[in-house]
């Protein structure tokens, strides 16, 4: 009996129509409860057959009743995104960046703009007249999941299973930058929609990957904003207003007189012998840095972890770390002569957050990793200070 209950029955003008009330009281209130959970409740008690199936059902009346032409309509607006970010230069900006890798695999797959998000939205926006909320979050994360597993090598075919869905042979295609892969295979989980609308491309000379120009870099903020620095100069050559429009809701190799997408034929010819960006540097480096990127993995999961229990600020500032890290490990694979500067910075940094608690390690790891932290900012001062000795030479 809850204490509400206890007081009353010892009270002595306690009576019946007072019980009745009570549990007329507490009966509403459940059903209440019952009714505001009860889309979730029937999401949860789905399984991923019945809601492939299109089995899963609302109880209300009128309510949303067949999941699998949801997911369907998912698929279907995410290969219009596709297929858009491809043809308009201004979406292109951002889908770029998950094209730009010159090796195919599941780490591909994690190659995401930053400001993709932006745009990608609106292509899903219909879906919010007829879609609860729950079950499309179901969808979308399902069709995002499928795709991960298609960005590799390994898998060459699949059978009868090539002429519905989106295999890792037809991406493969979509990531190449050959003449004969350029803006096919839009399709995220099937490929029958490139069969229907005449985007299809069967996977055929060796597919060599990345983007059409390469950009030859590893650092995070050259790849992610390289694009629109450059639509901006474009935008900029042009005096007619219809031309500064076309750099932006045209294909990225238009030109003034060029069909809307452009020509391919001006696309530089693919032999199937260039090889991937790879510079030049130091094995103890190539050491360093896998180190570092350990770390900066840890710090990544802690802040992830806490990040409702932590303020703001320190949410930001943590944040700006892990990219200022990002960004300084990109400049030492470059070998940029900047990198020692950076990462003499990033090291002073790291002390710090040591220092006041921001970053922890596992207790069997603190000295270890304080020792290494204390001789990587030594060995970047260094550096630092002979290439400042260099300068000033050479300018004297």
């Amino acid at each position: 009996m809850d204490t509400y209950h206890a007081a009353h029955w010892s009270d002595p003008c306690y009576s019946s129509s007072d019980e009745e009330e009570i549990r007329y009281r507490t009966t509403h209130q459940k059903r209440t409860e019952q009714r505001g959970n009860q889309e979730q409740r029937v999401l949860d008690s789905w399984t991923w057959e019945e809601i492939l199936d299109g089995k899963g059902s609302w109880a209300q009346p009128g309510e949303y009743r067949r999941p699998k032409e949801e997911l369907e309509a998912a698929r279907a607006e995410r290969r219009h995104y596709e297929e858009l970010a491809r043809e308009l230069n201004f979406l292109w900006a951002a889908h770029q960046v998950h094209h730009s890798s010159e090796y195919y695999n599941l780490s591909t797959a994690l190659r995401q703009s930053l400001t993709q998000q932006f745009s990608s939205w609106v292509f899903y926006l219909p879906m919010a007249l007829a879609v609860p909320p729950s079950v499309f979050a179901v969808h979308i994360q399902f069709n995002l999941l499928y795709q991960f597993w298609i960005h590799t090598e390994v898998i060459r075919d699949m059978g009868p299973l090539e002429w519905v869905l989106n295999t890792p042979s037809h991406h493969r295609v979509h990531h190449g930058r050959n003449e004969y892969c350029i803006d096919k295979n839009y399709g995220g989980a099937l490929i029958i929609w490139d069969r229907l609308f005449g985007t299809f491309a069967p996977e055929g000379d060796k597919v060599v990957y990345g983007l059409v120009h390469k950009i030859n870099t590893y650092e995070i903020l050259q790849i992610q904003f390289h694009y629109y620095k450059y639509l901006w100069r474009r935008f900029n050559r042009y005096k007619k207003i219809f031309n500064k429009l076309g750099v932006l809701w045209k294909g990225p190799s238009w030109k003034p007189g060029k069909p809307r997408l452009g020509d391919h034929a001006e696309v530089p010819e693919v032999t199937g012998e260039e090889l991937p960006y790879n510079p030049s540097w130091p094995l103890a480096l190539k050491v360093y840095v896998c180190i570092h990127g350990l770390m900066l993995l840890g710090v990544y999961q802690d802040l992830f972890e806490s990040r409702l229990m932590l303020s703001q600020l320190t949410v930001l500032m943590m944040t700006g770390y892990i990219l200022l890290s990002l960004t300084s490990i990109g400049f030492i694979i470059d070998q940029r002569p900047t990198a020692s500067m950076l990462e003499l910075l990033r090291c002073v940094l790291m002390v710090m957050l040591l220092r006041y608690g921001y970053m922890t390690a596992p207790a069997p790891l603190a000295v270890p990793i304080e020792a290494f932290v204390s001789i990587s900012l030594l060995y970047w001062g260094l550096q630092t200070f002979s290439q400042l000795i260099a300068v000033k030479k050479k300018t004297t």
